[in-house]
């Protein structure tokens, strides 16, 4: 039953009682709205709507949205089985979905009173046939406890009507000691939005006790976490307790803050908590290029529309704009910043153009038009989240990105039936992008792709079924060794891999510079009975590929130093999801069954065929300093891999387990990068992968003579002592020293 129905005056940022839609409730008779509600719900209709903006494209936007409310509001037509006629009943998605859309319209000043009475009444029926008080809940639970009561709640609040039932069914299927305990799916992203259903529930009869639990719930979210859901010190977000989860989850518990951040302001539960404004650089910000989120944090949701990456990457730049009104000033101006940087350069589904909810248009046209304003260029360095297994590398002109499964972080994720063929993303798959190749992964890369040749990856070819491996993420390796060292310019990064359901086993290296990628692999074994490959590379496209003596080169793309190997190639158009899309391939075939197979290539992202030509990497007993830029291999086994870059003064290893390389030794498995500089000077950069060494001793053949800057001692005899590694979390360290 409704009570009067109250419609928010929202255009005047008022409530006043409207006409009655249903007979009062004894109890609530004397409905008296609290001021402190009122600004609730005003500010809640403020972030809905946005700023508004004077232009034709922002004007479209409204017209469209109208128009779409009052075909719903003609249409809707409630039956004992159905609301709309040709919409499936019950639906959990379309259905609130519709009914929030026509409560849009009306708080945006595109609908008549008698909009909002028909939300009221669309509501009532969906609460009567499908969401009533002492029901079951079958299948997923979300839709129980967020997805349903968000969306009639919201619409609700936005039309201005209040119901009693509503209220109760909330309170049945959502208790409060959902909020009592921080675990299992009341945690970062889910925790969030149960604390939205609950202050949304607040909202509804203006109940401070719940209002306050919604927000004391909140605590547990803004600290760091040291396993399981949440955010972690190096700016890994993680969901599912092994999927990071930045572009989806993430995305969600971001956009979820700052609409609180923004509806308490002023209100006796204005949030005060600023740590998660560090999370907007530091965890999202690394994994958005030119306006797209990468896959590598999207988990299970990567295949479900083409162009997803991009959708993701407008609902981050809408969430941070947002969280941005309540940040402080300096902050909010970087973040805006960053934001039209990210509009000036996606081109390929711009970010403006594609912007469908009218408060981030708004937004979002107010900082393009600001002169005051500027767009923030694409960083460069390099970023290693060691907790997540992931690592993004950034140079002027090209950007790479790579995804590892370790004992944290499993190899995919699958579940509610999606992404059941991406087995092998945690495989070592290496993302990269050059100029104008910002759409490789998003136009139906996913369903037309090869899922046992993705780029960057060592795999078993042996056929995997649909869903292989644990759901839900739980597809990790035994393996601790899976990270590296970077200082933040350059990176040594390192897996010891296991196959998904396979008995293949490798050691995989990239070592991230200027202008390349240097990737090793060795003691690739296998006993699967089947062939294992790595994939050089899988580029969606048509280009011509030229391959010569010990490199090959992708027209329009880059360039593949390959020495003393021939890659096998293939070009291709592979059918899916409804489209066909060009491939060329490359790899390397270690054959049936290897023991101790290796490879070395060097990867040229944007290079010319006459620039991949005049690239060397020198294998171990190579000889010759090679043409300019050349890379020497030091070692590639199972014990050690390391280069030497001699135009960077840059010796970078991956211990796989104590050893001497040359005139340097690690008295533990370690990853290493030491760059000598001019005037005898060097920085030593260190990290513990495993996350298990409570000591590290670098001993030089040239003793270090003093230490200038960073956390570490010397040893008696010149070499270098790192303390309670194991507490950093994998975690990079540098020191500055000066040699003897």
């Amino acid at each position: 039953m409704l009570l009067p129905t109250r419609r928010l005056l929202l255009r005047l940022g008022g409530v006043a009682a409207a006409g009655t839609v249903g007979a009062l409730a004894p109890a609530r008779a004397a409905y008296t709205p609290d001021d402190t509600f009122v600004l609730l719900r005003r500010r809640w209709r403020e972030v809905t709507a946005g700023p508004g903006h004077d232009s034709e494209r922002y004007r479209a936007r409204l017209a469209t949205l109208g128009r779409a409310a009052a075909r719903h509001r003609a249409a809707m037509a409630p039956g004992p089985a159905s609301l709309w006629p040709d919409a499936a009943f019950p639906s959990f998605m379309a259905t609130p979905r519709r009914l929030r859309v026509m409560a849009q319209a009306y708080a945006l000043g595109l609908g008549d009173a008698g909009l909002a009475e028909a939300v009221a009444i669309g509501v009532e029926h969906y609460r009567r046939h499908v969401y009533a008080a002492g029901g079951d809940a079958p299948g997923n639970w979300w839709h129980w406890q967020i997805g349903v009561p968000k969306a009639l709640m919201d619409a609700s609040v936005l039309a201005g009507t209040w119901s009693p039932a509503l209220a109760e069914a909330v309170d049945h299927y959502v208790p409060e000691r959902r909020l009592h305990r921080y675990s299992g799916n009341s945690t970062a992203a889910n925790r969030v939005d149960l604390c939205l259903v609950t202050l949304l529930r607040a909202m509804l009869d203006d109940d401070h006790g719940k209002a306050g639990l919604a927000v004391s719930a909140l605590s547990p979210v803004f600290a760091t976490v040291r396993e399981g859901d949440g955010f972690y010190r190096d700016g890994s977000f993680i969901q599912h307790s092994f999927v990071p989860y930045q572009g989806a989850y993430g995305v969600t518990l971001l956009s979820g803050l700052a609409t609180l951040y923004a509806v308490l302001r002023g209100s006796p539960w204005e949030l005060a908590d600023q740590r998660i404004f560090d999370t907007v650089e530091r965890s999202y910000a690394p994994f958005v290029r030119d306006g797209a989120c990468m896959d590598l944090v999207r988990g299970r949701g990567v295949g479900r529309r083409p162009f997803g990456d991009h959708e993701r990457g407008r609902e981050i730049a809408a969430a941070v704009l947002l969280l941005g009104e309540s940040a402080p000033a300096g902050t909010r101006a970087r973040w805006q910043a960053m934001v039209k940087g990210w509009a000036a350069r996606g081109t390929h589904r711009p970010m403006l153009e594609h912007a469908a909810e009218p408060a981030f248009h708004a937004r979002l046209a107010a900082v393009m038009e600001d002169g005051a304003v500027p767009a923030a260029a694409e960083p460069t360095g390099h970023r290693l989240l060691p907790m997540s297994a992931r690592a993004v590398h950034r140079r002027p002109g090209w950007c790479a990105a790579l995804s590892m499964a370790s004992h944290r972080i499993g190899h995919y994720e699958h579940g509610n039936g999606e992404n059941p063929r991406g087995w092998h993303t945690g495989s070592g798959m290496l993302y990269w992008w050059a100029g104008g190749h910002g759409d490789q992964y998003s136009d139906s890369f996913w369903p037309t792709v090869d899922p046992y040749r993705l780029p960057g990856t060592t795999v078993s070819t042996r056929r995997l079924p649909d869903g292989a491996g644990a759901g839900w993420g739980d597809t990790r390796t035994p393996w601790r060794w899976v990270g590296g060292a970077s200082d933040g310019t350059y990176a040594a990064v390192g897996q010891h891999l296991s196959g998904l359901e396979s008995t293949m086993e490798a050691f995989k290296s990239w070592f991230f510079l200027d202008d390349a990628i240097v990737c090793l692999g060795a003691g690739i074994t296998s006993a699967d009975g089947v062939a294992v490959e790595t994939v050089v590379d899988n580029r969606r496209t048509a280009a011509p590929l030229t391959v010569g003596e010990g490199w090959a080169h992708l027209e329009g793309h880059g360039g593949y130093v390959l020495p003393g190997q021939t890659p096998r190639t293939l070009r291709e158009r592979r059918d899916g999801g409804g489209v066909g899309r060009d491939y060329v391939t490359l790899w390397l075939d270690h054959g049936v069954d290897p023991s101790s197979a290796s490879y070395a290539y060097l990867l040229l992202p944007g290079a010319g065929e006459e620039a991949t030509r005049a690239r060397a990497l020198i294998l171990p007993g190579g000889s010759g300093s090679g043409a300019a830029g050349a890379v020497r291999v030091l070692a590639n086994t199972a014990r050690l891999q390391a280069v030497h870059v001699p135009g960077l003064g840059l010796t970078a290893a991956c211990f796989w387990n104590a050893g001497t390389l040359g005139d340097l030794t690690a008295s533990a498995p370690c990853a290493v990068l030491v760059r000598e500089r001019p005037g005898g000077t060097a920085t030593v950069t260190v990290a513990d992968p495993r996350c298990d060494l409570d000591e590290l001793t670098l001993t030089w053949a040239r003793p270090v003579a003093e230490l200038l800057d960073g956390e570490a001692s010397l040893t008696t005899g010149g070499g270098l002592r790192f303390g309670r590694l194991s507490g950093r979390e994998g975690a990079s360290v540098t020191v500055t020293v000066r040699t003897g």
